[in-house]
């Protein structure tokens, strides 16, 4: 077992930090109050299948304690059916999970578009169940995008509805229990 935690963040551009780049975003907020290393494995436009499909090379060939999953949104706005997107989470977690390593389901954040919301809210409760189901941990990133009342914060997304703004970002990271990763 490793002394040192080693977290690989695997996603899209919401996980790279887009538009502003990996300093903006979350996972180098993470890593500015971890005592370990953090590698930051999202790429712009990235869907789950792409995920998937370099799941071996960004994360296993990394050998981390942990990995955070979050993908969905562009699958969304793809058009990718529901079942593909959360047998690529499945598959992830599953092959995660057969090299020890530490599992943590990142929650999709909200976008300003009420028929991928919609799409978007089911991938969500799939996630949150299947976590509950497996034990696995998870980040509830949409949280941060949501009021009280389930409004939609406007204000932490960019124009285009999908991506963060810098306070964005910031409640994003807010959004991390760092007991996860005990």
């Amino acid at each position: 077992m490793q002394d040192k935690l080693k977290i690989v963040c695997l996603g899209d551009s919401i996980t790279y930090g887009f538009p502003f780049g990996p300093q903006a975003s979350w996972v180098r907020m993470l890593s500015e109050v971890i005592d370990g290393e953090i590698i930051n494995k999202g790429i712009n436009g990235n869907m789950t299948t792409d995920m998937l499909n370099r799941f071996e090379r960004a994360v296993l060939n990394n050998n981390p304690t942990h990995v955070i999953i979050m993908g969905g949104i562009n699958d969304v706005i793809c058009g990718e059916s529901f079942d593909r997107i959360v047998w690529n989470l499945r598959s992830m977690a599953e092959q995660a999970l057969a090299a020890n390593i530490q599992v943590i389901l990142g929650i999709p954040t909200g976008v300003d578009d009420p028929y991928w919301e919609k799409l978007l809210t089911r991938i969500r409760l799939w996630i949150k169940n299947y976590a509950k189901e497996n034990q696995l941990k998870t980040i509830d990133f949409a949280q941060a995008f949501f009021d009280a009342d389930g409004k939609l914060k406007d204000e932490l997304l960019l124009a285009d509805g999908g991506h963060p703004t810098m306070a964005g970002y910031q409640a994003m990271f807010e959004q991390i229990n760092l007991e996860i990763f005990d």
